[in-house]
């Protein structure tokens, strides 16, 4: 099993009523941004970064499982321009994408 990250605008990813990121929002990131690839075979929503390496919108929230360093730098940066934050599964928030890698290695 592995561990998402996630962008979101809540405190709280699981609870982000009112706090949404809409799909159109996500969807305009996407088309704007060429390393976002999309990728419609793993869904509506779903983006390749880095060639091997996704992204995907889900109830308001962008995520991925087990990134790397340079996904997690890239969700940083799209983080921003949405004035969303990166929470992981167990409610902590980043400020870095070097704060990941040390907490939470990316799987082997």
């Amino acid at each position: 099993m592995g561990y998402d990250l996630r962008i979101t605008r809540a405190i709280d990813w699981s609870s982000n009523r009112g706090l949404e990121i809409t799909s159109a929002e996500w969807m305009q990131i996407v088309d704007a941004d060429p390393d976002l690839i999309s990728d419609p075979g793993s869904g509506p929503f779903a983006v390749r970064f880095a060639g091997t390496r996704w992204l995907d919108w889900f109830e308001g929230n962008v995520f991925t499982t087990d990134p790397d360093h340079a996904t997690v730098s890239k969700m940083f940066g799209i983080a921003e321009q949405l004035s969303g934050a990166i929470q992981g599964d167990d409610g902590e928030f980043y400020d870095s994408a070097s704060h990941w890698s040390r907490s939470h290695p990316p799987a082997p």
